[in-house]
């Protein structure tokens, strides 16, 4: 990964043990052990825990999870299919490489996505939803005032749940979720010790605001911000002439 990257990773892992209060839950279903594998799975590959080309077996991530074979198996189907991992037959999983030109791809398709579903957000969410969305701001604000990467990450996708639910278009959060995914990896394997990681999270933070006071147009206009700002950081890892 580099020296820059393990400063990173190792500011992060110096705060993994610390815990932090989570959004309060609205009558949320068990999760079953696939989506308990996947969440864990993908937080690893996000997080370069599981580092990308890092060849993996469903009996290694079952012994390390401690999920049995058949769950991780259906989570490993799910990740092959947002592009984070590779199941090659009778050889293995591969963690796919970060792809510069994905990213591209993804964030062009993400500006879209997102601005309907916060403008939609903030616009049907219930008095209930825009509580608990409020109330996600507020721990978000806390991980960055901790320099908490990991559990910034998580909040991240702690919002694309309450966006499944206030913004009333499965459709769209459906296409959203493996997007998000590949972004946050890329954002995360790039990111340095510098002002980076409070630029992007003052943008998130300001979607999540405009939604729980219900300005929709305000939410939309703050997304399209954040996809701009994650464009130029793409193109800043592009190699020079």
């Amino acid at each position: 990964m580099g020296t820059k990257k393990s400063v990173v990773v190792g500011a992060i892992e110096s705060k993994a043990g610390r815990s932090a209060a989570k959004p309060k839950q609205i009558d949320a279903p068990t999760k079953t052990l696939t989506q308990e594998a996947y969440r864990r799975l993908e937080e690893m590959i996000v997080t370069l825990e599981l580092v990308p080309r890092e060849v993996v077996s469903e009996a290694i991530l079952s012994r390390r999870l401690g999920i049995g074979t058949t769950p991780i198996r259906e989570a490993l189907l799910q990740l092959a299919r947002e592009n984070l991992v590779q199941i090659i037959p009778r050889s293995g999983v591969v963690v796919t490489a970060v792809d510069v030109r994905l990213q591209l791809e993804v964030l062009e398709t993400r500006r879209e996505i997102d601005r309907l579903l916060a403008r939609a957000s903030a616009k049907r969410a219930t008095p209930a939803e825009r509580k608990n969305i409020a109330e996600l701001a507020r721990i978000t604000e806390e991980a960055v005032a901790k320099g908490d990467v990991r559990e910034f990450l998580r909040q991240d996708a702690q919002l694309n749940v309450w966006l499944g639910r206030s913004a009333r278009n499965s459709v769209a959060v459906g296409i959203a979720g493996p997007l998000h995914s590949v972004s946050r990896r890329f954002w995360f394997y790039h990111l340095d010790e510098g002002g980076m990681f409070t630029a992007t999270a003052d943008l998130h933070l300001g979607i999540i605001r405009a939604i729980a006071a219900g300005d929709p147009e305000k939410a939309a206009d703050a997304s399209d911000r954040l996809i701009d700002h994650l464009v130029e950081f793409t193109r800043q890892t592009l190699p020079g002439p």
